[in-house]
């Protein structure tokens, strides 16, 4: 294994999440990773990405190796740690493993459509075990877990949010439509899409329970099962809208998650800020302000709202900016920052800001 990282280092990363999560912390978190500060053996078989996760011939074990090789070249910094994305199987992959909707990565990204057109009365969520994809993720996992053996953290696939599947099953306009039209459907369907969600969880968190701790592409760690949960679809809704269809769902994700973060993107979803600070549960929010918003900085009033209320934020930016942001807000906010290795000056500030 050619990985620069111990299980020692793990065990510290692990505990001071935690101690975040639970505002014991006192401090800033920030997950540094530098990149090319080693070189890296070749690799037989290219990196697994969302354009070539559709190559089934793959041996998860070639899938593996050629992942440890691939974070050979990293090292960490902070509260850093290394960790596998399973990300590379697209957003929202709960809607592949209900077989209502298909993966298609022929543009090089993933995007899940509906596996055929039916009224939205026609459509049925039901978690698949045995689906193709769930199927070839849990056996990544399990690859990966007895491999590196708790010196990498595997993360859960990005499931997506209940109303984003719903989308993926019927089409955005019509769902937007139907929400109108058919309300008391789209209840119905989100409810099963809510249970199908839970056991696509639930059996992805028992393969990776060996490996001691959770996380998933918002890089916080858990002791026990957590998620980022979303709705990307609230940005083209109503607060009330909002309330009514997708709050319900959100709020039984923070009481059913042991620690639970809200992924609010975009400034058309800042609208149901006020909402998601209602959750009493609801631990912290990670704000993407989106391409062409205005920066961090800009964003100050938001980011006092949310500690205000007695949440945790993730703050995400360039270093400086970050850094800029921690000077006027004095709180205890997570961080992420992926750079090369030849700005290691600039990740020893961020250490030293912690």
């Amino acid at each position: 294994m050619a990985v620069h990282f111990d299980r020692a280092r793990m065990a510290e990363v692990i505990e001071n999440h935690g101690l975040w999560w639970d505002h014991k912390l006192g401090r800033p978190l920030a997950y540094i990773e530098t990149n090319n500060a080693h070189k890296r053996p070749e690799s037989k078989y290219p990196l697994l990405s969302q354009a070539n996760c559709h190559d089934l011939d793959v041996d998860p074990e070639q899938i593996i190796v050629t992942y440890d090789n691939y974070l050979s070249g990293f090292d960490w910094m902070g509260d850093g740690f290394p960790h596998m994305d399973l990300d590379r199987f697209g957003p929202g992959i709960v809607a592949a493993f209900c077989e209502e909707a298909v993966l298609d990565n022929s543009s090089g990204r993933v995007w899940f459509f509906p596996a055929e057109k039916k009224h939205i009365r026609d459509v049925h969520a039901v978690y698949h075990p045995d689906n193709v994809w769930a199927k070839r993720i849990k056996e990544i996992i399990k690859t990966g877990v007895e491999f590196w053996d708790g010196k990498v953290l595997i993360g859960m696939p990005d499931l997506g949010g209940i109303m984003d599947v719903a989308a993926s099953f019927v089409g955005t306009e019509d769902l937007l439509l139907y929400l109108i039209e058919e309300p008391e459907e789209v209840t119905r369907l989100l409810g099963e899409i809510q249970t199908a969600w839970y056991a696509a969880f639930d059996d992805m968190a028992s393969v990776l329970a060996p490996q001691g701790a959770f996380t998933d592409w918002g890089l916080a760690v858990s002791k026990k099962p957590s998620y980022i949960t979303q709705c990307d679809f609230s940005a083209m809704i109503s607060p009330d809208m909002f309330r009514e269809f997708t709050l319900g769902y959100l709020r039984y994700d923070t009481e059913r998650l042991c620690n639970c973060m809200y992924h609010l993107d975009g400034p058309q979803a800042v609208r149901h800020l006020d909402a998601l600070l209602t959750l009493e549960n609801l631990k912290s929010i990670q704000w993407i302000y989106g391409a062409g918003s205005p920066r961090p900085m800009k964003w100050l009033d938001l980011y006092k709202n949310i500690a205000a209320a007695g949440k945790l934020n993730v703050i995400l930016g360039k270093p400086d900016e970050y850094l800029d942001v921690l000077r006027e807000i004095h709180g205890t906010p997570f961080s992420i920052h992926r750079l090369d290795a030849a700005n290691t000056d600039i990740a020893k500030t961020i250490e030293k800001a912690r």
